[in-house]
């Protein structure tokens, strides 16, 4: 069976061709009504867009591109995974592509950049694992290259540049809310477990963790103090950054973490010290955290995605939005959520203390949004 043609589309939908045409590349000029009409003939006689065609007519890629971050090791790589996957299936419904690239350093990721886009590979970009000052966004907005990074402009004072467009997680909302939920279900000494200073994002998840502290229990800054450590974002560092915080003093009754690595290290440390019902929450949502059953911040990787493309391309259609100097939002900073689960407290490094009843705070499997 022959497949439907522009044509067909606009018989039966009794508009033009050309109205057909703009249905599918300029939705927004279209009359709501026939807008609904032709979408509606669309999805009947089943038509899909010849792309290829439509790329070569309209001289652009209709792609996407993004660095393939290195393999690491570790649990936190995850999350970039799920947010490439997520980027690909938005790309698929604004029939735009992804095409994922690789680079030893930022200077090779410009360079990279560069060549594919000079070659009309990619109609632009989107930056991930971005860093205090990045060079790469300097160089981005001087050579007029379109882009959205996922992480705002640390040391970069571009914050509300319509040119430098980003979305990013409200890491210190989340934390916050992490650690409200946790005072309200009777904690007092909620301890923070965060990556060393500065660190934009960590001391951003930081601040969270001290509004909340302060607001609901008045925490001076020697109580903030004696109740945080600093640890290098890998599981064995964090378990004995808390080992040797669960011996020095006063214990905390629960922990909020700026990572999951960090929570698992937590998690292992408080097992091994016979803390088994020792509220943990991480940050991330990894796999790791939900096979183990620790509690952790999600960043919605789905809406950041979402966003990300509303910001290179509007609301709808498939091409890149030029913005003017007065061109508004520049930026989503989204709110993530708090999943709470209850532990699978498995002993760990020998440790033959036995679990007790976990408290309510950690109801299984359950995601908070607001």
């Amino acid at each position: 069976m022959a497949q439907p043609t522009v044509e067909d589309v606009a018989r039966e939908a009794n508009v033009s061709r050309q109205t057909v045409s703009n249905v599918i590349n300029t939705p927004s000029i279209v009359k709501p009504a026939t807008l609904d009409r032709v979408q509606l003939a669309i999805a009947r006689l089943g038509y899909r867009p010849n792309l290829s065609a439509r790329r070569l007519r309209q001289q652009k890629s209709s792609t996407i591109g993004v660095r393939l971050d290195p393999i690491r090791n570790g649990i936190s790589g995850a999350m970039l995974d799920h947010f490439v996957h997520a980027l690909t299936e938005q790309a698929d419904a604004r029939s735009m592509r992804v095409l994922l690239f690789t680079a030893a350093s930022p200077e090779d990721e410009i360079e990279q950049i560069r060549s594919l886009h000079e070659g009309a590979d990619v109609d632009a970009f989107v930056l991930t694992a971005t860093a205090h000052g990045d060079r790469r966004i300097a160089w981005l907005i001087e050579n007029d290259v379109p882009f959205v990074t996922f992480g705002r402009p640390w040391g970069i004072d571009d914050m509300d540049d319509p040119k430098h467009l980003w979305v990013d997680i409200d890491g210190r909302q989340g934390i916050k809310d992490a650690t409200v939920r946790l005072i309200d279900n009777g904690a007092k000494r909620v301890g923070w477990v965060g990556w060393p200073r500065p660190s934009g994002t960590g001391d951003d998840r930081r601040r969270g963790w001290e509004e909340a502290m302060r607001e609901r229990l008045g925490a001076s800054e020697a109580e903030l103090a004696a109740l945080s450590v600093e640890s290098y974002d890998g599981v064995s560092e964090a378990t004995e950054t808390v080992a040797d915080m669960l011996r020095s003093g006063e214990l905390p009754d629960a922990l909020v973490c700026a990572s999951d690595s960090l929570a698992l290290g937590a998690l292992i440390a408080a097992s091994s010290a016979g803390l088994t019902d020792l509220p943990i929450i991480g940050f991330d949502n990894t796999p790791v955290a939900e096979a183990v059953g620790l509690s952790s911040i999600d960043q919605v990787l789905n809406r950041v995605a979402v966003a990300t493309f509303e910001l290179l391309l509007g609301r709808e259609g498939n091409s890149i939005v030029v913005r003017g100097p007065d061109a508004g939002e520049s930026h989503r900073l989204i709110r993530p959520a708090l999943v709470l689960r209850t532990p699978n407290h498995l002993p760990l490094y020998g440790t033959t203390t036995t679990q007790r009843t976990a408290p309510a705070v950690r109801n299984h499997h359950r995601k908070e949004t607001s």
